[in-house]
């Protein structure tokens, strides 16, 4: 089990992008799945992108990068996943869209093969137990954008075996990265700290505080911040930011927690943030404007 070599990631969108792209770099075998043909063609364009961008800044050299490119093998079946040691799910944060690739992930991987779940919220134990193997689950959660951030939590189950844990230890020191292990709490460590201070700061706008630009301009330099909070929740998604309240909300039952009703509009109008050109602030042109 320890022996690693390959590795499949479910998803393709910008976390599932970024893990194919430290995987190869790592010298890992990648095989990308996707339902979506066009969204796996989307993400080789963008791992490519990025790791051009690494090579002009000389943090990687020329061969390095063709090596890595020659790593990753689209995936447009679940079945292609068969024969990977390790299995990614970087799919939207919602628990039973996961859930559902879990079953069907365990009907297609070899029996010794290990499952991981780049949640950033979800409980580990709730995932693991849909599957016919939760002692060979755990969870990976990689911060984003995954080839900059140093940081993954791994988070163990119930039922996460010993020899899993440190088969995901071994992996994090491989790619490079540093191991913030948390228990299965709702959000785990990051999220947990975060999410809440994001959620006052759409509060604030939505009391109105201050405005955008002085909320973020007051985190920024007030708290040396190197992102503002609401400029932050449009990188993450704020569809993102309000499932991890949400399930910060259900699993603790404490009004604290309570989703600011502003997120829940933005995300009911489509206002996704940075990925829909329209958040907190608007992306339409050369400089982010501030939409309120």
């Amino acid at each position: 089990m320890a022996d690693i070599q390959s590795v499949g990631i479910i998803g393709a969108g910008q976390m599932g992008s970024g893990i194919a792209h430290v995987m190869a770099l790592a010298g890992y075998d990648v095989t990308l799945h996707d339902v979506s043909e066009n969204a796996i063609k989307a993400s080789l364009e963008l791992v490519e992108g990025n790791l051009g961008r690494q090579l002009a800044k000389s943090k990687i050299t020329e061969d390095e990068m063709k090596a890595a490119i020659g790593r990753i093998r689209p995936a447009p079946k679940m079945t292609q996943l068969t024969d990977c040691d390790i299995v990614i799910e970087a799919a939207t944060e919602n628990i039973e869209l996961k859930k559902a690739i879990f079953r069907q992930l365990s009907e297609v991987l070899d029996p010794g093969g290990i499952i991981a779940t780049n949640t950033s919220s979800i409980s580990i134990t709730a995932l693991a137990a849909v599957t016919d193997r939760p002692d060979r689950f755990i969870g990976l959660h990689f911060m984003n954008p995954v080839p900059v951030m140093k940081l993954v939590e791994v988070i163990r189950g119930i039922a996460t075996s010993e020899q899993t844990f440190q088969v995901a230890k071994t992996i994090t020191e491989r790619l490079g990265k540093t191991m913030a292990v948390s228990e299965d709490y709702p959000a785990f460590i990051v999220n947990r700290i975060l999410m809440p201070m994001i959620n006052e700061a759409i509060y604030c706008l939505y009391e109105g505080v201050g405005t955008v630009e002085a909320i973020d301009t007051g985190m920024k330099l007030g708290a040396n911040h190197p992102m503002g909070p609401l400029q932050l929740a449009d990188f993450i998604g704020l569809d993102t930011c309000l499932s991890i309240m949400q399930v910060l909300y259900d699993g603790l039952a404490d009004s604290k927690y309570r989703p600011c009703p502003l997120l829940v509009k933005y995300t009911e109008a489509g206002w996704l943030g940075k990925k829909s050109g329209r958040g907190f602030y608007d992306y339409k042109g050369d400089v982010p404007v501030p939409t309120r």
